[in-house]
């Protein structure tokens, strides 16, 4: 794998290997020996997805490169191109790219001669996000497959729901979208659902926020939890076992109740924290197949747990 861009890349046995790799790395402490630099491009404010790629990095052993879009030399309209290969010729050995364009990787990923992570484009593409919420999913019921799965919220615009609802069909779950009028996309063929139909239905709810920065318009939130959101009424409908997900960040009050947030069913920060070893899962892939380390380089501690 060249660069890792999107989860159409991944055959179901490349998604359950990075599975393993990620259980592996988070019972054994592991980091190269070598001096390795990464950076972080995001063009995009990222909390918990900047933030995991850094603390995964660190657990690597590898050096990070700063880097703030608004504070760089893209105000002075450098391309991002121009930018992805700065970083490559002052050393970097792999980058992270969030944009806001659907189709950025087109414009670099032929002339870009070090691995390239997608960390989110536009509305296209999230495929670590994709990944730990698989890991999740995975840990909670030692499968996909057979699963009934609702993607609730903003399917229109959101990357994760792209990124999830392909990924979780080839690995043979059963994938309904629960979306507001507006909310719908016409180019994907999963069944609708209304909130209150999918909540009696699903093993895994994963919600989604509205993506307001994406809107031509701003939209009125003002009744969106009571018509489409999961509140503690409907919440007491789901089966015992059903699970409550969240790429996040949360809008409290509007797509989920706040009281759902950290409650017994929720794993929202679950998937934040199996995001750290998702992403080292990775980062090893890439960097083992471009050859820029191999096992060897790997200082190996004994298990923590």
């Amino acid at each position: 794998m060249k660069h890792f861009i999107s989860m159409n890349q991944l055959t179901n046995e490349d998604i359950f290997n990075l599975l393993d790799t990620a259980e592996f790395l988070r019972k054994n402490d592991v980091k190269y020996e070598d001096q390795i630099f990464a950076a972080n491009l995001f063009f995009e404010p990222s909390t918990r997805t900047k933030m995991s790629f850094e603390v995964a990095q660190r657990k690597l052993g590898l050096e990070m490169l700063d880097f703030h879009a608004d504070s760089s030399s893209v105000l002075k309209g450098e391309t991002l191109y121009d930018t992805a290969r700065t970083f490559e010729s002052i050393g970097a050995q792999v980058l992270v790219i969030r944009h806001e364009a659907d189709d950025w990787y087109k414009e670099i990923n032929a002339n870009i001669n070090v691995p390239i992570i997608n960390g989110g484009s536009g509305k296209s593409e999230h495929p670590t996000q994709c990944l730990l919420d698989i890991l999740t999913i995975y840990q909670e019921f030692g499968r996909i497959e057979g699963l009934n799965i609702v993607i609730s919220g903003d399917i229109k615009h959101s990357r994760v729901a792209h990124s999830n609802m392909h990924a979780l069909e080839q690995l043979g779950a059963n994938v309904y979208v629960s979306a507001a009028p507006g909310f719908e996309d016409p180019n994907l063929n999963f069944p609708n659902l209304s909130i209150d139909e999918a909540v009696e239905i699903c093993d895994v709810m994963m919600l989604l926020r509205i993506q307001h920065e994406r809107h031509a318009e701003t939209s009125d939130v003002g009744n969106y939890l009571d018509t489409y959101g999961l509140t503690k009424e409907r919440e007491a409908k789901m089966k015992d076992h059903a699970i409550i997900m969240h790429p996040a960040p949360i809008n409290r009050g509007v797509e989920i109740d706040s009281e759902l947030v950290e409650c017994e069913r929720s794993r929202i920060f679950k998937q934040m924290n199996n995001g750290v070893y998702i992403r080292m899962a990775i980062m090893m892939k890439l960097l083992k197949e471009w050859g820029i380390t191999n096992e060897n380089l790997i200082e190996k501690c004994e298990p923590t747990e």
